[in-house]
C-alpha cells in the first residue's frame, strides 16, 4: 500500500473511561479491553485501523504513565518515542499540544488526524476514503477539519455540529454551531432539520496550522519549549512535560480550539460509526435481540424482560426475570444494576459513594 509519509495519526488513549463502569475500571480503562470479545482490544481496533491510512511509524499513542505498560504490552511493535504518557491526567487540548510540538519536529509539513481510541467504524473503506480526503483538504487548506455523521436517532449523549456555507471541497461545509450534548427534543429537532451533524470526535489539521492554534491557548507553556530554534533532545523534551505538564489548563479540545476558531470546517461522512463511551450509547448501536435486549459475550437466560443491555464476565450465568430498560454489567468484585436512560449521571454519582465509602478498590 502506497503511503503520504507526510501523514500522522494521533489516537487518544489516556482516559479513565469511567462511564463504562464497572466493567472499565480506573487500572484497565475501556479502550485497553477486548470490550466485544473479538480477540482485540478497542486500542488495538483503532491501531490496526490507521495503519491502513497512514505509515505505521507516523502512529503516535497519547496516553498516561498509569497505563503506559498496558499500550506496551498491547502494541508490542510500537517504539518509545511513538507513546506519548503524561505525568498527570488532563483533558484532550494538552495532549494534542503535546503531540503537536513533537510531529513538527519530525516533520514539519505533517497532516495530521486525531482519533479516539474508544469508537466504532462499520464501514472501514470508507472510513479511510473520507480520512484521506480530509487529509488532503487540511494539507491545502489553514484550518480545522472535523469529521461529522448524520443523525440515525435523536441522540442526547452526542455533541452536533450545525453546517454552514459549503466550502469548494467535496462534502465539506463550515462549521455554524457546536452543541453538546442537548437534550432529546433538541436532539430530535437538529435530526430533523438535516442541518446537524454528530460530531465523531476526530479532527484534522496541518501541524503548521494546528500548532499556531495552540500556542494561541497555551502561551506561556509553548513559549518555555517551543522557541522556533533549535529542537530539544528526546529526553529533555520528556524532562520538560514532566515538570511542566501540570500547568496546562484541563481543556478539551472541543472547547479549545475548535468552538473559538473561526476557521473550522466539518466533512460530511459516511463511514458508520458509534461512540462507544456510554452503557447507553453502546446499546443503541448495537442489533437487538429478543425482546429489544443487547447481551455482550454472556451466558444470560432472559424472562419477561425487554430493552436491556447485559455484560458478564464469560464464566458466569445470569437469569434476569422482569427487567425492562436495565444495565447489569458485572466486573470483578463489582456488579451493577442500573436504569439505562440516565445511566452517566447516575454511574458518576455512584462511584463517588463507593469510593468515599470503600475505597478505591471497587473503581
Amino acid at each position: 500500500m502506497k503511503y503520504n509519509e507526510n501523514d500522522f495519526c494521533l489516537i487518544l488513549a489516556g482516559g479513565k473511561g469511567r462511564r463504562l463502569w464497572p466493567c472499565s475500571r480506573e487500572k484497565c480503562p475501556k479502550q485497553f479491553l477486548d470490550f466485544f470479545s473479538t480477540g482485540k482490544t478497542l486500542l488495538q481496533q483503532t491501531y490496526e485501523r490507521m495503519t491502513g491510512i497512514v505509515p505505521e511509524e507516523n502512529i503516535y499513542i497519547s496516553t498516561n504513565h498509569e497505563y503506559e505498560h498496558l499500550v506496551e504490552e498491547q502494541l508490542p511493535g510500537i517504539s518509545r518515542e511513538r507513546i506519548l504518557s503524561e505525568p498527570i491526567f488532563r483533558n484532550t487540548a494538552p495532549s494534542v499540544a503535546w503531540a503537536t510540538y513533537r510531529i513538527v519536529h519530525v516533520n514539519p509539513d505533517a497532516r495530521i488526524v486525531v482519533v479516539p481510541s474508544d469508537q466504532a467504524v462499520f464501514n472501514e473503506d470508507k472510513f479511510r476514503e473520507n480520512v484521506l480526503a480530509g487529509l488532503d483538504f487540511v494539507g491545502s487548506n489553514d484550518s480545522l477539519l472535523t469529521m461529522g455523521i448524520k443523525p440515525t436517532r435523536p441522540e442526547p449523549g452526542y455533541g452536533y455540529i450545525q453546517m454552514g456555507e459549503k466550502a469548494k471541497a467535496e462534502n465539506v461545509y463550515k462549521v455554524k454551531t457546536f452543541t453538546e450534548k442537548p437534550d432529546r427534543e433538541f436532539a430530535r429537532m437538529f435530526m430533523d432539520s438535516g442541518e446537524f451533524y454528530w460530531n465523531t470526535g476526530l479532527f484534522l489539521a496541518n501541524v503548521q496550522y494546528l500548532r499556531e492554534c495552540m500556542k494561541k491557548i497555551f502561551p506561556p507553556v509553548f513559549r518555555k519549549i517551543d522557541t522556533g530554534g533549535h529542537p530539544v533532545t528526546f529526553e529533555e523534551e520528556l524532562d520538560f512535560i514532566e515538570e511542566n505538564f501540570p500547568a496546562f489548563p484541563n481543556l478539551s479540545i472541543d472547547y479549545g480550539i475548535l468552538e473559538k476558531n473561526d476557521n473550522v470546517y466539518v466533512m460530511r461522512c459516511d463511514f458508520g460509526w458509534a461512540d462507544l463511551g456510554t452503557w447507553h450509547s453502546i446499546y443503541e448501536s448495537m442489533s437487538k435481540g429478543d425482546d429489544d435486549n443487547v447481551v455482550i459475550g454472556s451466558k444470560v437466560v432472559l424472562a419477561e424482560s425487554s430493552n436491556n443491555i447485559v455484560k458478564l464476565p464469560k464464566d458466569h450465568l445470569g437469569v434476569i426475570h422482569g427487567l425492562d430498560g436495565y444495565i447489569v454489567a458485572e466486573k470483578g468484585n463489582v456488579l451493577l444494576i442500573c436504569k439505562k436512560g440516565d445511566s452517566s449521571a447516575l454511574i458518576r454519582k455512584y462511584i463517588n459513594e463507593v469510593q468515599i465509602k470503600y475505597g478505591d478498590e471497587f473503581i
